[in-house]
């Protein structure tokens, strides 16, 4: 009977409790090197959302000032109520549209 082990042992290809622990190590390592680095690109593309957004707000103020004669400066909360904007879930911006001494469109 023991020999009969013996036998179906080494036939038996498999990994030790050291490869394993080593592979377990490594994934634990690439893991705490991952986690950082997702954190920053959800970081970058949040900022980018805000800035596109703001730039969205800036498009619909320069339409609005186009189609009304009452012009600038206009409110965000204007924009949503007369269909210039759709309103959006979550930290919208808001603020008024006006123009600045060089008469670029900022959000104040």
């Amino acid at each position: 009977m023991l020999s009969q082990m013996k036998k179906m042992l080494k036939g038996e290809k498999g990994f030790t409790l050291v490869e394993l622990l080593a592979v377990i190590v490594i994934l634990g390592i690439i893991v705490a090197i991952a986690i950082p680095a997702i954190g920053n690109i959800i970081k970058n593309a949040q900022g980018d959302a805000d800035e596109q957004e703001v730039a969205l707000i800036l498009d619909a103020a320069r339409l609005y000032e186009v189609q009304n004669e009452n012009g600038l400066p206009v409110d965000v909360d204007t924009l949503i109520s007369e269909g210039y904007l759709d309103l959006r879930q979550g930290d919208a911006p808001s603020g008024t549209v006006d123009r600045d001494a060089d008469g670029k469109l900022e959000l104040k």
